[in-house]
């Protein structure tokens, strides 16, 4: 362990915005850290009622800042997700819509290898406008498996980088793992070789290094966790604790990577107050999709000789049905906490305002005074971070599994959703590309989605019907009419 440290601390050392001597002037322009948590769920953290695992640090950012209980990601799955994020568009049109694996499995299923680095990013944006840029963190967006000729994060937009097996450039990669081993063969960037149960204070480390030595100019900072996407492999002295909370074996795994992570970004927004830039720093935090569902944790042949209790997926929806890879609300609805002192208020819950992912490219240039491109699929919503509750336009809408060459779905049936999605204001439609199994929630009355009001109100669901089957049928990739279920 002491040598995985210093290793990270020498590696981080480079990390700066590349200042010959230490400047001293005064940045007064706002910093931008956006904290994208990996497979968390709706109710994982205590602030959206987890009364299991306290995160006191997260929670105390949720005090001090607003948090959105209609906040959405833009697919149940890492790769669009994070596509969405970082260009404020729709990841289909990038013909992203599902985890970027090896080139035959994306040739296969109609996937481009990695993001065109052509875009228009967040950060490329920011970028030209100043900012020193990094990213620190799984990337997800071109790299790994037999993808080693793909664009580094520095072409879209990022100064520096450290990122996982999923991406290229300088990384984080974890013994024992055939992916990472896939990784290393491909070279392209420094390797730090460490345990996954340390690689989030490598991130906070690189991502603090960095920001301390950028004196003569804003900082723009992705820290993107691996965690708490599993394999779930914690430190095993943070285990013994939850032994005596759950039988559950992977539960016990994941409660001590999720208090872990909490104490790793309570660290970095502490270092951040101690070097005097949290005051003047807006801090998004978020996850890219719903909680796992692998079919595995419905398996009673994999769980420990004589375990008897309850078969169940670890990580907590709050209730909401599906989970990831499903477009129902426990596979897309997220925790979302926006903070800058003194501009946003302190200890608001915002109830009414919808807000996905693509609406922070333009919410951000907003405040930052900054302008941004026309073509974006996102809105400013940040009048909302500034305590106004905003109506929602346009509708948001969701793909997942319509596409060629299959998809991984839900490991519990149940979680299987169809797969499109719209959500306009209250009502929220999920149906087929065919047509067939149409569902209609009035998410006010019925967030958890479980009486269908299509047979009810035949109008509101023929007329949210057409509207995401000619959105899907813009997209550049061709409809799969074989149903998830």
């Amino acid at each position: 362990m002491k040598q995985i440290l210093i290793i990270s601390f020498i590696f981080i050392l480079a990390y700066g915005c590349n200042q010959k001597e230490k400047n001293t002037t005064e940045v007064t322009t706002p910093n931008v850290a956006i904290i994208f948590i990996d497979d968390m769920g709706y109710g994982d953290l205590s602030c959206y009622g987890d009364t299991i695992v306290k995160t006191p640090n997260i929670d105390a950012l949720a005090d001090k800042g607003v948090r959105f209980t209609n906040f959405y990601v833009n697919s149940p799955i890492c790769s669009p997700s994070r596509v969405a994020l970082n260009t404020g568009t729709y990841p289909m049109r990038h013909k992203i819509h599902s985890y970027i694996a090896s080139s035959k499995q994306n040739s296969d299923r109609a996937m481009a290898n990695y993001l065109d680095p052509s875009v228009t990013t967040l950060a490329r944006t920011l970028h030209n406008n100043g900012y020193a840029t990094g990213h620190f963190g799984k990337w997800h967006m071109g790299g790994g498996r037999d993808l080693g000729n793909v664009p580094y994060p520095t072409e879209y937009g990022f100064d520096k980088s450290v990122v996982s097996f999923e991406g290229i450039g300088d990384r984080v990669l974890f013994p024992k793992d055939g992916l990472c081993e896939q990784s290393a063969k491909l070279g392209n960037g420094k390797i730090i070789w460490a345990e996954k149960c340390v690689s989030s204070s490598i991130y906070v480390d690189s991502a603090l290094a960095f920001i301390e030595k950028c004196t003569d100019k804003p900082f723009y900072v992705n820290l993107c966790t691996n965690d708490v996407h599993d394999e779930h492999l914690p430190d095993p002295e943070n285990v013994k604790k939850w032994k005596s909370v759950t039988k559950n074996p992977y539960e016990q795994k994941f409660f001590a990577v999720l208090e872990e992570l909490d104490v790793q970004i309570g660290r970095f927004l502490s270092k951040l107050d101690e070097m005097g830039k949290l005051e003047n720093t807006i801090v998004l935090l978020a996850s890219d999709n719903g909680p796992t569902d692998w079919p595995h944790y419905y398996n009673a042949a994999r769980y420990p000789e004589n375990y008897d209790g309850e078969l169940y997926a670890p990580g907590f929806t709050g209730g909401l049905s599906g989970r990831k890879w499903s477009l129902y609300e426990g596979g897309i609805r997220e925790p979302f906490i926006v903070y800058w002192k003194g501009h946003f208020p302190e200890g608001k819950t915002d109830n009414e305002t919808i807000i996905s992912a693509i609406d922070l490219f333009p919410s951000v240039c907003t405040l930052l005074g900054i302008d941004y491109p026309d073509n974006l699929d996102g809105t400013d919503k940040s009048m909302a971070f500034g305590g106004n509750e905003m109506e929602q336009v346009p509708p948001v809408m969701w793909e997942y599994a319509s596409n060629p060459g299959g998809s991984i779905l839900p490991g519990n049936k149940n979680n299987i959703s169809p797969n499109l999605a719209i959500r306009d204001g209250n009502w929220k439609l999920l149906i087929n590309t065919d047509g067939s199994g149409g569902q209609l929630y009035n998410l006010k009355t019925d967030p958890v989605e479980k009486d269908n009001l299509i047979d009810q109100e035949p109008e509101i669901a023929q007329k949210l019907k057409e509207k995401v089957l000619e959105w899907r049928k813009s997209m550049p990739v061709e409809m799969n009419t074989n149903n998830p279920k």
